[in-house]
């Protein structure tokens, strides 16, 4: 896992309920991270390469193999674009809801995460661009770890 997003995991859990409201201010702020990212296009490769590298990979596939992987794609990209400061709106269940009774632990969560960072470098998305994707990203471990 890449360091810098051990640091974030680590803040997040001693309480970096700061990071949301820095993450919103950034989103609200401007759309750099989404223009990038490659704005929609670029974001929807981004998420077709994890989604595929999510299913095939020993650790997370399990939790994907009943999936519906394209409706997975589309409603990550949406989510994506809208968290880096794009146009597009997420509309799909909270992660609290979509996460429930799927008894994700802290290192399923951990291998998710290297397998973004995974597709991300694929992608040739600049480390500061990835760091400051997954800080936008990084709370939302507080509704999709389950099994605490």
């Amino acid at each position: 896992m890449h360091p810098f997003f051990k640091h974030i995991l680590a803040a997040a859990a001693l309480g970096a309920s700061l990071l949301a409201p820095l993450a919103a201010s950034a989103q609200s702020a401007d759309a750099s991270l989404y223009q990038h990212l490659g704005e929609k296009p670029g974001i929807e490769r981004l998420m077709n390469d994890f989604v595929t590298r999510l299913a095939a990979d020993a650790r997370t596939g399990p939790f994907f193999a009943k999936a519906n992987l394209p409706h997975l794609k589309e409603q990550l990209t949406d989510q994506v674009c809208q968290v880096s400061g794009g146009p597009c709106e997420y509309g799909g269940a909270d992660m609290k809801t979509a996460h429930a009774d799927m008894d994700i632990r802290k290192g399923d969560f951990n291998a998710l995460v290297e397998v973004l960072e995974q597709a991300m470098d694929a992608q040739g998305i600049a480390f500061a661009d990835q760091r400051q994707l997954l800080a936008r990203l990084a709370p939302m471990h507080r509704d999709v770890i389950t099994v605490r």
